[in-house]
């Protein structure tokens, strides 16, 4: 069965529009969450649905996107969940079991923060989701379970619990290995690991995991 892979545009800073630009491929549907449509614009890629209340999208931009065919999905200001969130949900009702998130970091701390914490929201939980910026990828591990990441030896990798402790964590292909072992919420134990090998495999018995990805050649 083929994957369906979107890719959504938030609203936060991207640092590095050729590295965005290289991970957009023909087949993948791509929305643009309210204000992320600016960075569609300027990487010269028309997304396929626009969504979002538009307080942070200029007038002109948006009649500008629907005459070129974007199709607009419009929600009231008032509204319960964050511009982000309802273009996760639209892609989640599309069937998208693959998805990438480009500008979901920066600028204000709480939506930054509310754009990482939606990695453990529930209704993701058999989906494959990344929060990807220039060379850093943001991904969440949920236990019982097991990630592979590929790379590079030398490039870094932390572990970070949320909402509570995580435990029964094994790695494969690291510097400093762990077996078995238990991440407190709140520690920094995790921080920095670094790859010795061209893969690793970290797995997880219980909790929740943020994996952040530094990789010196970047991501496709």
């Amino acid at each position: 069965m083929r994957s369906i892979r979107t890719v959504i545009f938030a609203n936060g800073e991207l640092q590095d529009l050729d590295a965005a630009r290289a991970v957009v491929q023909p087949t993948d549907t791509i929305i643009a969450a309210d204000g992320g449509a600016k960075h569609c614009l300027a990487l010269g890629v028309l997304p396929h649905i626009l969504i979002g209340d538009f307080d942070s999208l200029a007038p002109t931009d948006l009649t500008a996107l629907e005459a070129a065919g974007t199709r607009i999905i419009r929600h009231p200001a008032r509204k319960d969940q964050t511009d982000l969130e309802l273009a996760l949900d639209f892609a989640l009702t599309g069937g998208a079991d693959d998805i990438i998130v480009l500008g979901a970091l920066g600028g204000r701390w709480d939506q930054t923060l509310a754009n990482l914490l939606l990695l453990a929201w529930p209704a993701l939980s058999s989906t494959r989701i990344r929060l990807l910026d220039g060379t850093q990828e943001i991904s969440l591990l949920r236990g019982p379970g097991e990630l592979t990441f590929a790379g590079t030896a030398g490039d870094t990798i932390s572990l970070i619990p949320v909402g509570g402790d995580a435990s029964g964590i094994t790695t494969s292909g690291l510097e400093y290995p762990l077996s078995g072992e238990t991440l407190n919420f709140g520690s920094t134990r995790g921080i920095s690991n670094v790859m010795i090998e061209p893969q690793v495999t970290v797995a997880l018995t219980k909790g929740l995991l943020i994996c952040v990805t530094i990789r010196v050649n970047g991501f496709t």
